[in-house]
């Protein structure tokens, strides 16, 4: 679907969920889409797919934009956090990696040109999807940018990557990545095991994925919704009477011990990890929400 594959288990579901943003119109003027926009209305699905383009597009791509706005936040906290996780994680292993959780794919674009032999960003918002798309085949990035309320103003620019020839974007499901044991030697993962199924396997399929030795750098502000993730799956984040007081730390710490638990994984092993690092998410002109995450890397282990 325009030019971007859809690799899914059940690809039934996939289209049924996915039926609006692949089915939308992109020859509509901006004033109709304010129409649009106003009869919609606040919580409705073509909202929220606005909401969510407007905050993860300006932050991935903000900084590019010939005409920024002033004041705060300013855009780049993803790349930001990148960048701080590929320097906890040096050296960085030479091979093909996996972007899981790409979004709108500026991290895949910005691993390719620091020189990334081979970057996939794979995701399963087929909204974000095309925008990430649009960027790597028509050097283009469109999206709503949010002012307040209802009132949104398109936002167009050409947009250029080093390397941008060493990257694409799948529509995949991170948790169940169809790929051979050993494909890639690094993985991405910003702010996606909290918005996942089931965040343990997550991890387990980026091991699975991983070469031995591969590294895999992790960002996530525990920010757990039942709407995403069933509780039962929450890493930590509800149990406040366990000697770990809820706190999903060092959940994800025992998961990433070999051994230390019947749950822990026996492919991933913790190497590092920072506390603290902010990520600003813009809502509109005048509201900014801040996350606090945890940035972990981890290795491949090698299997018995």
């Amino acid at each position: 679907m325009d030019g971007i594959p859809l690799i899914v288990a059940n690809i039934r579901h996939y289209i049924a969920d996915n039926i609006q943003s692949i089915y939308a119109r992109r020859d509509l003027s901006d004033f109709t889409e304010s129409i649009l926009g106003d009869c919609c209305g606040s919580g409705s699905l073509f909202e929220t797919t606005r909401q969510h383009l407007s905050s993860y597009t300006w932050d991935h791509y903000g900084d590019l934009d010939p005409e920024p706005f002033s004041g705060a936040p300013r855009p780049g906290s993803m790349i930001r956090t990148l960048e701080a996780g590929r320097e906890l994680a040096a050296p960085l292993p030479a091979g093909p990696v996996i972007d899981a959780g790409c979004a709108v794919g500026r991290s895949s674009f910005s691993l390719a040109a620091s020189g990334a032999e081979l970057v996939l960003g794979v995701d399963l918002n087929f909204a974000m999807l095309r925008v990430a798309a649009e960027a790597l085949r028509h050097g283009i990035v469109r999206f709503p940018l949010r002012r307040t309320g209802l009132v949104y103003q398109r936002r167009e620019f050409p947009v250029s990557f080093a390397h941008s020839d060493k990257v694409d974007f799948w529509a995949c499901d991170a948790a169940a990545l169809p790929f051979a044991t050993g494909t890639f030697s690094m993985a991405v993962s910003m702010n996606l095991l909290d918005c996942v199924y089931e965040p343990r396997e997550l991890l387990a399929s980026i091991g699975r994925a991983l070469q031995t030795g591969g590294k895999v750098i992790l960002a996530c502000p525990y920010d757990w919704s039942p709407s995403a993730t069933p509780v039962e799956a929450w890493l930590g984040g509800h149990s406040q009477r366990t000697p770990s007081g809820g706190a999903s730390e060092p959940v994800l710490r025992t998961l990433l011990t070999p051994g230390a638990h019947p749950n822990s994984l026996n492919t991933l092993k913790l190497l590092i990890e920072r506390e603290h690092l902010p990520w600003q998410v813009r809502l509109h002109d005048r509201s900014t929400m801040t996350y606090d995450l945890h940035l972990v890397v981890a290795e491949r282990c090698m299997v018995a």
